[in-house]
């Protein structure tokens, strides 16, 4: 922790105290949390971002879709526009966010719409779906999700942190209680099954929650605008990795240790690249970037050699098969009982 956080520690105290008032009128039921008949699943975190929700959220698509009628609604967070708006092919990051964007990108067969306010987009997306996913939405306590997936990473756990400002969470670590699920991302590869334990027992899980451990998966291959290469094809060559996420370390390390040759430019996290930034892009032989980065660059550096890194959620330890048996599980009992 840095002085000039130590220094805002008070404020600190102001916040929490603001947030546990806030959670304490919904625990209570003086300010209403709405209830929906159709399956919500909520995928968010205590801590202000770099969790990887976007892969947890397209993991849950992949074998919801099988299945059910699925839409996403998110936020939509940094867009241009405002209100309630269906994500479509030819939309572009300023208009609906670089993660919707994505998920539409990997899944056109899903509806993909982003509204700040979630009643009014759930509304509007309601009638179609079978199943509802929040993206980013563990805050926004006017909705009661039917099933709630808190995100955590590996080195940087809820339980160790501090509220803003002088540390990364939104709200006091005793709001996880309301999750059902807890998943701790970004787990190092080769991880010791006793450092998972000592995780779980550190987190003091409640009851009724359910804990998974995760890892990201990296694609053998680089996706570019006309072409698909092997990450291989990197080799030997010097390139740019661009990012502009909240924590680029996990892919900083992978790339390193392929043993490629590259420099990094690192920007903040959903960062609104400028006229000057582009111009210093441009002047690059090969740029290789995240793929949420490339939703915001691709029609900026069209005729440029720009490629992005696909990747991908992985649960540890076997226990993929009962994550999704629980997930489908919680959705069809929801379902019956409404």
């Amino acid at each position: 922790m840095n002085i000039l956080r130590k220094i805002l520690f008070p404020f600190s105290w102001l916040y929490g105290g603001i947030t546990a008032l806030r959670n304490l009128f919904y625990d209570k039921g003086w300010w209403e949390s709405k209830n929906y008949t159709t399956p919500i699943i909520c995928v968010g975190n205590l801590s202000t971002g770099g969790t990887g929700k976007s892969p947890m959220i397209e993991f849950l698509i992949q074998f919801l879709i099988k299945d059910y009628q699925v839409s996403v609604l998110s936020r939509g967070y940094k867009r241009k526009t405002t209100g309630f708006r269906v994500v479509i092919k030819s939309s572009t990051a300023e208009d609906v966010g670089d993660e919707p964007l994505q998920f539409k990108h990997n899944f056109p067969e899903v509806t993909v719409a982003v509204c700040a306010d979630r009643q009014e987009g759930i509304e509007n997306l309601k009638v179609k779906a079978d199943i509802i996913l929040l993206d980013d939405a563990f805050q926004h306590r006017k909705v009661k999700a039917s099933t709630n997936v808190l995100l955590t990473t590996f080195s940087d756990l809820y339980i160790n942190d501090h509220i803003l400002p002088t540390g990364n969470l939104r709200e006091s670590k005793r709001g996880a209680k309301r999750a059902d699920i807890i998943i701790v991302t970004k787990c190092p590869e080769g991880v010791a099954y006793a450092k998972l334990q000592e995780i779980q027992f550190k987190l003091n899980l409640k009851p009724y929650q359910k804990i998974y451990f995760s890892k990201i998966g990296y694609d053998e291959n680089i996706i570019g605008v006309t072409e698909t290469l092997s990450l291989n094809y990197l080799e030997n060559k010097s390139f740019t990795l661009v990012t502009g996420i909240a924590n680029p370390k996990p892919l900083v390390d992978y790339l390193k240790k392929k043993g490629l040759n590259f420099e990094h430019l690192k920007y903040p996290d959903h960062h609104h690249f400028s006229t000057s930034d582009l111009k210093q892009l441009k002047e690059k032989d090969i740029i290789l970037t995240t793929e949420k980065d490339y939703m915001r660059l691709q029609s900026k550096l069209e005729k440029f050699a720009i490629y992005y890194l696909p990747i991908k959620t992985i649960i540890l330890k076997n226990q993929e098969e009962y994550f999704k048996e629980y997930i489908i599980n919680e959705v069809e009992n929801f379902s019956k009982d409404n």
